[in-house]
């Protein structure tokens, strides 16, 4: 077993934002309440959230992102020299499931110098740590998500004449704000990277090549600056990384197994854990499980967030059993495939889902390790 946090039963991050924080949000929005008022409501929001996961059984606990406009922009946005620019339609997610809109991602771009001014998650993991004696993890997005969509446009080349000076700026913000949690006590930090998922998906893989140019040296770029980021911290903290293929209102923009990446990604990312989604035929085989490093926990995504249909407890051991060839029982750990609500608007399933779909993943844990 690992020194550092690891648990059975984990989960990915963003929680539905239950109705009266959403409404809250939405009065802020038209000037009807201050910043104070919605602070006040997401307060609330999370200890009631927190006791609820606490009721579930989980063992580690999260603030459900309830202070996000989404997964990542308010982070990349923090961070001094990015602003946040247009959308990318052609990177926007799948809107097959009945009931969603389309999601499309917006793009980043540094507009001066890139610096670590402050933890940004400072305040979010004290109020958090704050509510309950369990484990709590903090959730950051990929240094990617500043890049990925935008190509030249990435940097003005008037900041950043040699890019090789913004990747390491960027990765210096990145250890400055692990440096800082661990501080605090936070010893469990998951980096969220979907975009990964782009490479093994042909059709957001042609588009990162119309971007880009060839895709083999951006990837390997990628896992650079990720190992560059983590690469200083302490031997205590849990620093994951979380693949999955999109998550916005049920949709999805990336399908394909892993396999795509596994000696790209899989071999070489410097993770402690790395969170992966296996809740449908978008996942794929285990197979390329076989490729993740042998000091790396594995926490299998077997239950979806993007529907409230809940899943069969056998079937769920049975595809734990089957990943064992790959990856030893002991390096496992099973959790939902995402979050419930990577943009605030939330997947298309109910609270009551959310929460029958945490508490089965503490039911798997306990019955396949005999705890959570």
């Amino acid at each position: 077993m690992p020194s550092k946090p690891f648990f059975r039963a984990d989960q990915v991050g963003s929680l539905l934002r239950p109705p009266e924080l959403l409404a809250a949000r939405a009065r802020r929005a038209e000037g009807g309440i201050d910043d104070a008022a919605l602070h006040a409501a997401e307060d609330a929001a999370i200890a009631d959230a927190v006791a609820k996961q606490e009721k579930a059984g989980l063992p580690v606990v999260m603030d459900g992102e309830f202070r996000r406009e989404n997964f990542w922009i308010d982070f990349i946005r923090g961070i001094e020299g990015l602003t946040i620019a247009g959308a990318d339609d052609v990177a926007s997610f799948s809107n097959s499931p009945a009931g969603a809109t389309r999601y499309a991602p917006k793009w980043a771009r540094a507009t001066g110098k890139i610096r670590p001014t402050r933890v940004q998650m400072k305040d979010d993991y004290e109020y958090l740590a704050g509510l309950t004696d369990r484990a709590v993890k903090v959730t950051v997005p990929s240094p990617t998500r500043a890049h990925v969509l935008s190509g030249d446009k990435a940097a003005d080349p008037d900041v950043y004449p040699d890019i090789d000076d913004y990747w390491d700026d960027l990765a210096g913000v990145y250890r400055a704000e692990i440096a800082g949690l661990e501080a605090l006590g936070c010893r469990y930090i998951q980096i969220d990277e979907p975009y990964f998922s782009s490479f093994i998906d042909d059709k957001q893989r042609a588009h990162l090549e119309e971007i880009h140019g060839p895709t083999d040296p951006l990837i390997a770029r990628y896992v650079e600056v990720l190992n560059e980021c983590v690469r200083e911290r302490s031997p205590k903290t849990n620093v994951a990384l979380h693949i999955c293929r999109g998550n916005a209102r049920s949709t999805w923009f990336a399908s394909g197994g892993y396999g795509a990446i596994a000696d790209s990604v899989l071999a070489k990312i410097d993770v402690d854990s790395l969170l992966l989604e296996y809740d449908d035929e978008r996942s794929g085989d285990f197979a390329p499980l076989a490729r993740i490093k042998p000091d790396v926990t594995v926490v299998l995504g077997l239950i979806t967030t993007k529907s409230g249909a809940m899943e069969d407890g056998a079937a769920l051991k049975a595809r734990i059993r089957d990943a064992t060839p790959y990856v030893p029982l002991e390096r496992l750990a099973v959790s939902p495939q995402c979050g419930f609500a990577s943009v605030a608007e939330g997947n298309l399933l109910s609270e009551d889902d959310q929460w029958k779909k945490l508490a089965l993943t503490v039911e798997t844990a306990q019955a396949v390790w005999g705890t959570a």
